[in-house]
């Protein structure tokens, strides 16, 4: 028992002791580790701060000195002033006017050789429904030929002999006197001819009429092809427009995470000189940066190539630096589905030409039937010969008639062809089928092209409300990031992931807003409507 009360007695000293000594030995080992580090921190970086001297101050002023990357471009990241208007970047332009997406449009109507060749076509489908025309009138031909004629002829004569006369008075005879001749005597003539000819045609089994209507329905077809390819060109411009200003914003995105990689960079930089931040910070900043330097040099490539394409829309120099104006915007589209179908099956050109096409292929099964009639038509004839130039009679030989006129009517039906016209009507026929088919489908599929743009502008006009929420979200977090990592409680991979992620929201919202607009010139050009700037109906 007393054994026991001696050791605890040991124990409660033992602990007593250890009590008192173990806090100053820990305060004397943790000033030893603070004194032999700030040995270390001073032969690393011989310049420290001073306690008198306020460390934040400092440190802004060594971020502001720190030193940008060589690949960093220092003209890219500020834009000048006068390319600057209500908040969008502008290309200088050797031109003072400013296109803007209507004028570029009309511009495009104006100059480009698409709209050319439509209006040459339309042009030249007038002129073969005048030439169709004009084959229902009667048809004159002229002629003038010259003929000479060299030939010999045979005449039956008779002479009297002298020598029998004689005889026949000293013998008393009563022989023949005469004997019979057939000399050859050479005769030419030249003869000149005017002959004058007039045809009209009276019944060809309706083919000049089928091929005048079909060339009428063919200058109606060339009148929509030129509506066809106006909207076609609309569309193709207003798209160029867009990607345009899709580019011109995926420049000032860049430019902008650009900055801020910039920013994080000298940060890191400045911490790690310091020794408050590791090297890994400084080249994870160092790595984005030229990253997003890659994407802004691609982006500000993307807007020459955009800006040369709208120049050869619109017929301009490629190396033309046009004055492009515009911006992305929210514009409401108020037509409900059953509006826009129903004025896409009343006003698409195409719709209009396939039905042009169907009428034309009628008339070519008129046209093949043709030879199933009679073929009547009248002529009338005159003809003037004479053996001069100037077609007188020079003398009265020959058998040279002066003039002759002729009037009479024809009538031809063909008998048989071994089925070549039943054939040729077969195909037409099949023609007229197969045309109407293609109709019923164009028919079909622009009544999808026009649901399917209708849904893509409702889904884009969801996703830009998205995407400017995660827009605002983003760009809060990355301030919060950053205050972080400045108040060295957050890491730098914290700081450039919140980063990534304002850079993808502003990529998005600028998607969003392209695929709307451009899904407006979609479903305008679907209901065959040009609306040269996109705005509400």
């Amino acid at each position: 028992m007393i054994i026991n009360k001696t050791r605890l007695t040991i124990i409660l000293f033992a602990s007593f002791i250890v009590c008192m000594i173990l806090p100053q030995a820990n305060a004397l080992a943790q000033d030893a580790k603070d004194i032999g580090g700030k040995k270390r921190v001073e032969n690393r970086y011989p310049t420290l701060p001073k306690a008198s001297d306020s460390p934040r101050d400092e440190l802004e002023e060594k971020v502001q000195n720190v030193p940008l990357p060589e690949f960093v471009k220092e003209s890219l990241l500020t834009p000048p002033a006068s390319s600057v208007q209500a908040g969008k970047t502008l290309v200088p332009s050797v031109d003072s006017v400013a296109f803007d997406m209507g004028k570029s449009v009309q511009r495009s109507l104006d100059a480009n050789p698409q709209m050319q060749s439509a209006r040459a076509l339309y042009a030249g489908s007038e002129q073969s429904r005048r030439q169709s025309l004009a084959n229902f009138g009667p048809v004159g031909t002229v002629s003038y030929s010259y003929k000479r004629v060299d030939t010999q002829t045979y005449k039956t004569g008779s002479i009297t002999d002298p020598s029998v006369q004689v005889i026949n008075s000293m013998t008393g005879s009563n022989l023949s006197t005469t004997k019979a001749t057939t000399p050859k005597i050479g005769h030419w003539q030249n003869s000149y001819q005017l002959q004058m000819e007039i045809t009209q045609p009276l019944f060809t089994g309706f083919k000049l009429l089928s091929s005048y209507q079909k060339a009428e329905l063919a200058k109606e077809q060339a009148e929509a092809n030129v509506k066809y390819s106006e909207l076609t060109l609309v569309k193709a411009v207003q798209q160029a427009f867009l990607a345009l200003l899709q580019a011109r914003s995926n420049v000032q995105s860049n430019m902008a995470s650009v900055a801020r990689l910039e920013s994080q960079y000298k940060v890191a930089q400045a911490y790690y000189d310091v020794g408050l931040k590791p090297r890994l910070d400084v080249l994870q900043a160092e790595s984005d940066l030229a990253q997003a330097e890659q994407d802004l040099l691609k982006a500000q490539n993307n807007v020459l190539v955009q800006t040369a394409q709208l120049n050869s829309l619109l017929n301009l120099p490629l190396n033309q630096q046009t004055n492009y104006v515009g911006e992305l915007a929210y514009l409401p589209f108020p037509l409900s589905i059953e509006a826009c179908l129903d004025t896409a099956y009343k006003q698409r050109p195409d719709l209009y030409m396939g039905v042009k096409s169907v009428q034309m292929a009628e008339r070519d099964v008129k046209i093949a039937a043709s030879p199933l009639y009679p073929q009547v038509q009248t002529q009338a004839t005159y003809t003037k010969q004479g053996n001069t130039p100037n077609l007188s009679l020079k003398d009265m030989s020959g058998a040279t008639t002066p003039d002759t006129t002729t009037i009479g009517v024809s009538a031809t039906l063909q008998a048989w062809d071994w089925g070549s016209t039943f054939f040729g009507i077969q195909a037409a026929r099949d023609n007229v089928k197969k045309l109407q088919a293609d109709l019923a489908k164009l028919r079909l599929d622009v009544g999808y092209q026009v649901k399917n743009f209708y849904l893509n502008i409702q889904d884009a006009a969801k996703r830009i409300s998205v995407a400017r929420t995660a827009l605002e979200a983003s760009m809060e977090g990355y301030r919060m990031a950053v205050a972080r990592y400045q108040a060295q409680v957050g890491t730098s991979t914290d700081v450039l992931d919140a980063q990534a992620r304002v850079s993808s929201a502003e990529f998005n919202l600028t998607q969003a807003l392209t695929d709307y607009q451009s899904a407006l010139a979609d479903i305008y050009v679907a209901m065959g409507m040009k609306d040269l700037n996109l705005m509400p109906l």
